[in-house]
């Protein structure tokens, strides 16, 4: 048993999620520092990169596959051009959410797939097959609307380079206790590409039904530690009445009957007197 008193409970439900079309997008193309191609939706980004800006060609498309009304899958691909120079040997690339429950707690918020993969070799294409994952370090709220991290993953008013750094947008997002992850992705990177060829990028990213946790409320704890009570008395009940037969009929303890004393009878005892 998880306690007499249960204080978390789950419950199953598909998300609402809908891509934001927000990227921010780098691609490694040697072992410098400065040897990377990068593109955001971000036009500040953009202007930060100089001469390693690079303009992907882009096409998306979201799926209701069991038609729903709710998407149940993206599919993403990213077609970088390249000089006959250069070769892609890793890539970085967050994709923006919103992701919204609705069951019991109404949570709205913002949330990103990181995809990231590199090799040795350099390669001409990347694919990837994986669910958008909700990861809990706390209990949502069983009632209520929980807006909190409704907010974007990237402050993409922000003048300042450090803000767009990876490290620090990932340090920041992992800050929060309700987030989306990209988990299993599966990555084939295939190599020999053509001169004049792109880097093409292939992301399917799937929106699973979710596991909610969520604590118990009063009287759902009270109907589970009354069930559980019933059931341990009616076992207990039962095992005694039998323990007690048992000893009884086939005399495991020394028993001796024991006569009630009447009370004697105030006639019986009395005495005449000559």
């Amino acid at each position: 048993s998880a306690g007499f008193w249960l204080k978390q409970s789950a419950y199953l439900e598909q998300p609402t999620v809908r891509f934001r079309y927000e990227v921010l997008f780098v691609a490694t193309i040697g072992p410098g520092p400065g040897s990377f191609l990068a593109w955001s939706t971000f036009p500040t980004f953009n202007r930060l990169q100089e001469e390693r800006l690079r303009v992907p060609l882009l096409s998306t498309r979201e799926e209701d596959k069991n038609q729903d009304g709710k998407m149940d899958q993206l599919h993403f691909k990213l077609e970088l051009p390249l000089q006959p120079t250069e070769h892609v040997v890793g890539v970085q690339l967050i994709l923006l959410f919103s992701y919204h429950l609705y069951r019991m707690s109404t949570l709205v918020m913002q949330s990103m797939a990181f995809l990231q993969f590199f090799s040795p070799v350099p390669g001409s294409q990347l694919y990837m097959n994986g669910d958008l994952k909700l990861n809990q370090r706390q209990l949502l709220n069983h009632c209520g609307l929980d807006t909190r991290y409704n907010v974007s993953v990237v402050n993409g008013t922000s003048p300042f380079a450090r803000d767009y750094d990876l490290t620090n947008i990932i340090a920041a997002y992992w800050d929060r206790n309700v987030t989306t992850v990209f988990s299993d992705p599966n990555p084939v990177w295939m190599t020999g590409r053509a001169t004049d060829t792109p880097f093409i990028i292939n992301a399917t990213i799937h929106y699973p039904v979710e596991v909610i946790l969520y604590p118990l409320r009063f009287w759902e704890m009270i109907k589970f530690a009354w069930i559980q009570y019933v059931s341990i008395l009616l076992i207990f009940l039962w095992v005694f009445g039998r323990i007690k037969m048992f000893v009884f009929q086939n005399q495991v303890l020394t028993t001796i009957p024991v006569s009630p004393v009447l009370p004697v009878s105030p006639v019986l005892s009395y005495k005449q007197h000559q």
